[in-house]
């Protein structure tokens, strides 16, 4: 299920990338057939983690037995036994963070220190990362506020988050116009010293691409509609692939727009209004009734959206976002308006980067079960949709920015090559693999 997911990476090199596929191991609470958080819900993560340790038998089994085997891992940070694996082969192990240095920041303080949640009310205060960050029992990360001592799963988790920070090295997907406070944070905090490579933002080249599964309308229709529209005039919904809205969420993000006057694309998958809650009214009947108002006015998109597309047209100016680090590199990229409404992981610490610290962002609202006030959400939506260029102008560096770290003398051009140039002083043999992420790429 994974290894389609790779497809338009092995085509661009099928002679450097030689897959390796090992069974996804069945777990209790993971379906069969479900190898990704992208189609589980929130909290899946409890449940996958532990479930990809146990690759590590069939791992070492193939690693023993290849006549030239890796002198290098490359891993997720949910792959945190693999660096007690890369001890035991003898081998260097590098954290692969698709969060950013903020967020890693934020979540290594957390599994070194081990706040207790006894004052489910009050804030924990993160006085070892830079600028002090502070949140609410309920913000901090699910994963981590689900760890029970002494339960086999929870101390696995624990234990590989403390093996990510004792290991060899670490690749950001962030760059050094964006954070680079928290990227030297992590050099001076951990031991890792001079091998915290930033190389982002790793955003797709090109707009489209078929990953994302079905979709209700067809990419050359939705493109036609916007290139009707203004510059920046559209407004851009979405909150990745694991959220899931409640009717009265959707109810107010469609009264929002509805009241707003803006033009809009809101892409909702197919989870998001399969699974109803007990108690919720009929979402599909606020949908129809919302969708036939809005007819000429704004695109609902039934399944998957071409995102990085929508956000690179002219026409697409705000982005509502649930601050997912990928979404957020994506809207910087593309120079939109970012307004944050978090929902749960490092998205909480990621808005505070936007919105307190860079200042780039509008709050609109926190967490997964609260309810905007359409009013207000309306003006918001109007007042970023009638922005001038002007008041784009930090968007509009930090996407400079990312620009600049990308070039062949950027900061993230740089970081790749001296990434490549320690893996390279670390080859001993004629012909080595690297193992990478957890789809396991010889």
């Amino acid at each position: 299920m994974n290894l389609p997911l790779l497809s338009p990476l092995l085509t661009l090199f099928p002679s450097n990338i030689t897959p390796l596929v090992l069974p996804f191991p069945s777990a209790p609470g993971i379906p069969a057939g479900k190898e990704n958080t992208k189609d589980l819900p929130p909290a899946s993560f409890r449940q996958i983690i532990p479930a990809l340790a146990r690759l590590r038998d069939p791992l070492g089994h193939w690693f023993e037995s290849h006549p030239s085997p890796p002198f290098a891992i490359i891993s997720d940070m949910f792959l945190g036994w693999t660096h007690r694996f890369a001890v035991d082969m003898k081998v260097k192990r590098v954290v692969f963070s698709p969060s950013g240095g903020m967020a890693l920041s934020v979540i290594y303080s957390l599994w070194k220190n081990m706040p207790k949640g006894g004052d489910q009310n009050g804030d924990v205060l993160f006085e070892d990362v830079p600028n002090c960050p502070k949140y609410p029992w309920w913000q901090l990360s699910p994963v981590y506020r689900s760890y029970v001592e002494g339960d086999p799963d929870s101390e696995l988790i624990k234990d590989g988050f403390w093996d990510n920070m004792a290991s060899w090295g670490v690749l950001v997907n962030s760059f050094d116009g964006l954070e680079r406070v928290y990227l030297d944070h992590l050099r001076g905090s951990m031991d890792y010293d001079d091998r915290v490579w930033d190389v982002g933002p790793l955003v797709p080249a090109t707009g489209y691409n078929d990953r994302g599964g079905a979709s209700s309308i067809e990419v050359d229709k939705m493109l036609a509609w916007l290139d009707t529209c203004r510059d920046n005039e559209v407004v851009y919904v979405s909150f990745g692939t694991q959220a899931i809205l409640t009717s009265q969420q959707i109810e107010a993000i469609a009264e929002g727009l509805e009241r707003s006057g803006v033009r809009f694309i809101w892409p909702i998958r197919d989870h998001v209004t399969a699974n109803q809650m007990e108690g919720d009214r009929d979402r599909e009947t606020v949908m129809t009734g919302f969708e036939d108002r809005m007819t000429g006015r704004g695109i609902v998109i039934r399944g998957w959206a071409p995102q990085v597309l929508i956000l690179r047209h002219r026409a697409v100016g705000t982005f509502l976002t649930h601050c997912g680090w990928n979404s957020i590199l994506e809207g910087i990229m593309a120079s939109v308006m970012l307004l944050a409404w978090p929902f749960g992981a490092d998205q909480f610490s990621n808005a505070t980067l936007l919105v307190d610290y860079l200042k780039v962002s509008v709050r609109v609202c926190e967490g997964s079960n609260t309810v905007p006030n359409p009013c207000d959400l309306a003006q918001i939506l109007a007042n970023s949709a009638n922005q001038d260029e002007a008041s784009r102008q930090k968007i509009i560096k930090l996407q400079s920015n990312a620009l600049e770290a990308l070039s062949e003398t950027g900061s993230s051009s740089k970081a790749l090559s001296r990434f490549v140039n320690k893996l390279c002083e670390l080859k001993t043999r004629p012909k080595s693999h690297i193992i990478s992420h957890n789809n396991l790429v010889e």
